[in-house]
């Protein structure tokens, strides 16, 4: 039994059941890989059954509006995700007369949609011979083979690219991408996995050579940027406050949050009082200023870690531009914020 049919005889014997696997409908397929970047599956589920009960077809997604599909999508993180899947969805609704493209080179027309995304709806949805490579797909490849060029180097990439193509089962291709990314996820996991009740074992590179737990090997990691977050949470004795929308290209971006200084270093309260942006947000009006959380909140991104302070400030009269608390619930917020607001109230 060759790698493919093994791969495939596991994935139907031992195969997750989850809702997008019951479907064909290129939609949900679409929606399903776009949620599940980034994001493990117990988590992308929730989100998932949230969005098609919601917009249970690609008109309801086009035609809402974009702060509601924010507000879908918070926590999942990676927001741009949530923004190119609306601005398809209108693509393909008003330019496409609602027709979904229907192979890999027009589903890579598609904001938001590349290799990967563009190879799974392609040979799940319409049965085209174009190989998935992910996470997954590149541990278990680089193990089983005993690769060691680095997967995210452009030689990598376009090396286990073809790999893939080359091992895909060209009668099933849909099964033999789902199941190298099943065999991945449950099976071939990045660390410590069982490979005693492994199909592969006999074959394995990695494991002859006790490097499973050096592969898939990776060019040296990305410099990790470090930022300090200031949030002044304004409000006055009327229950307003004030939160302004993220504009700039920048991490949240179209996401609400409170009024931001942004420091070089850590600052004190005698620091911040000092700044310009201090004296322009809150216009020498404050009765009292108090930090929140006691000690910095570190909040880690892919490439950044946020240290974050929250600032109570208090002002005696009525905002201008502010909301009430109670409306805070239908803005679509970073989950750096969602989190402060539930310890606050």
């Amino acid at each position: 039994m060759n790698f493919s049919n093994t791969l495939i005889y596991w994935y139907l014997q031992n195969k997750r059941e989850l809702p997008w696997r019951k479907t064909n409908n290129p939609y949900y397929i679409w929606l399903s890989e776009i949620i599940l970047q980034q994001t493990r599956v117990n988590q992308g589920l929730e989100y998932y059954r949230k969005f098609i009960t919601t917009f249970p077809t690609i008109y309801d997604l086009a035609k809402a509006d974009e702060k509601t599909i924010l507000k879908l999508w918070q926590g999942l993180g990676y927001y741009s995700r949530a923004r190119n899947l609306h601005f398809s969805a209108k693509y393909i609704v008003n330019e496409l007369k609602g027709k979904f493209p229907e192979n890999y080179t027009t589903l890579l027309k598609l904001k938001g949609v590349g290799d990967y995304t563009a190879s799974a709806v392609a040979s799940i949805c319409y049965n085209e011979s174009t190989a998935v490579v992910d996470g997954n797909v590149y541990r278990v490849l680089s193990r089983y083979f005993g690769i060691h060029t680095p997967i995210n180097s452009t030689k990598g990439i376009k090396e286990f690219k073809q790999l893939a193509q080359q091992l895909i089962d060209k009668k099933q291709p849909g099964i033999f991408n789902q199941a190298v990314m099943e065999f991945g996820a449950i099976q071939c996991k990045p660390q410590n996995p069982d490979c005693t009740i492994c199909p592969l074992n006999s074959s394995c590179i990695a494991l002859q050579k006790q490097l499973v737990n050096k592969l898939p090997a990776k060019d040296k990691k990305i410099t990790i940027r470090k930022r300090f977050f200031n949030y002044l949470v304004i409000s006055d004795p009327y229950n307003n406050i004030t939160i302004q929308q993220r504009k700039e290209k920048d991490i949240w971006q179209y996401l609400y949050e409170f009024p931001l200084i942004e420091t070089p270093k850590e600052f004190h309260l005698k620091e911040l009082l000092e700044t310009n942006e201090f004296c322009s947000i809150a216009n020498e009006d404050a009765t009292t200023v108090s930090l929140f959380n006691k000690s910095m909140i570190v909040h880690k991104l892919s490439h950044q870690h946020l240290y974050t302070k929250f600032w109570i400030v208090t002002i005696p009269k009525k905002l201008k531009n502010s909301i009430s608390w109670n409306d805070f619930d239908n803005y679509p917020v970073p989950i750096l914020i969602h989190n402060f607001v539930e310890n606050f109230k």
